[in-house]
């Protein structure tokens, strides 16, 4: 992989991580253009993803500092139950990271057809929470969060947007505009964080986890993943806001479509 190739594969993680449009499925589809194979593309695909979730304690840094100024109160509060929720909704993702790692892994650079499929499913649930009207209601509850951490849990599959699924998840349960985007975007932190700190390990251990991808090609896409994060969260946060979900199911349709017909012409 060159510095090249890793610019453009880190500007697309950081811009589609946060928009409804699914970050591994544009990886995938990126790096089927550039000829690089699925196992090579995994040490760069964590790395992308982790200058993501460095871009989201950045933007989101004042919301997170007043979840910890809560829970060192020690007691119920606001803080610690939003705490909470994100920790029930890390209990599905948690689980099939750790019995189903291999398995998800293989499905990565199994090719560009079951991210199509995984994108049309995407821009269906868009729709369905764009067009559906549920009762609202005041805060996410902890059933909620883990109901929201099941789509997170599913969104592994590349093509699966998560932000999307979550998002749409989460409004089809009758939860407010505002709070989702901010909720979705914490929620990740911890599984990537973590699964970033077994891969650290795995290093020391030995292993040779870049493999074959320069030290300066994983930078430049760290860097380039994490600028432009920073500018899709803000982004995302306020298009959540206004509800224009429908746009991106379009696009997610389209996007279906390209992979679906370069997995079987070209």
């Amino acid at each position: 992989m060159s510095w090249f190739e890793a610019l453009i594969l880190g500007l697309l993680q950081g811009l589609t991580e946060y928009l409804p449009v699914s970050s591994s499925g544009h990886l995938a589809i990126g790096s089927a253009l550039f000829g690089i194979e699925g196992e090579e593309n995994l040490p760069f695909t964590i790395t992308v993803h982790v200058a993501t979730v460095f871009s989201t304690l950045v933007i989101l840094w004042k919301e997170i500092s007043w979840i910890f100024k809560g829970l060192f109160k020690f007691q119920m509060n606001d803080e610690t139950r939003y705490a909470f929720n994100i920790l029930i909704s890390m209990i599905p993702v948690g689980i099939v990271g750790v019995f189903f790692k291999d398995q998800v892994e293989a499905i990565f650079g199994s090719g560009l057809t079951i991210v199509g499929c995984m994108l049309l499913l995407t821009a269906a649930l868009l729709a369905f929470a764009y067009y559906a009207k549920p009762r609202p209601k005041e805060k996410i509850s902890l059933l909620d969060a883990f109901i929201i951490g099941l789509a997170q849990a599913c969104a592994v599959m590349p093509g699966l947007s998560r932000s999307g699924s979550t998002i749409a998840t989460g409004l089809l349960l009758g939860n407010k505009k505002e709070s989702l985007a901010q909720f979705s975007f914490l929620m990740v932190i911890p599984p990537i964080l973590g699964e970033a700190l077994l891969d650290v390990i795995k290093m020391i251990g030995g292993e040779n986890f870049a493999g074959d991808i320069p030290t300066s090609s994983l930078i430049v896409g760290f860097l380039a993943a994490f600028v432009s994060g920073c500018l899709a969260c803000k982004w995302m946060i306020n298009i959540v806001k206004k509800g224009k979900l429908i746009y991106f199911a379009i696009y997610c349709v389209i996007a279906a479509i390209f992979c679906l017909v370069y997995a079987h012409f070209a």
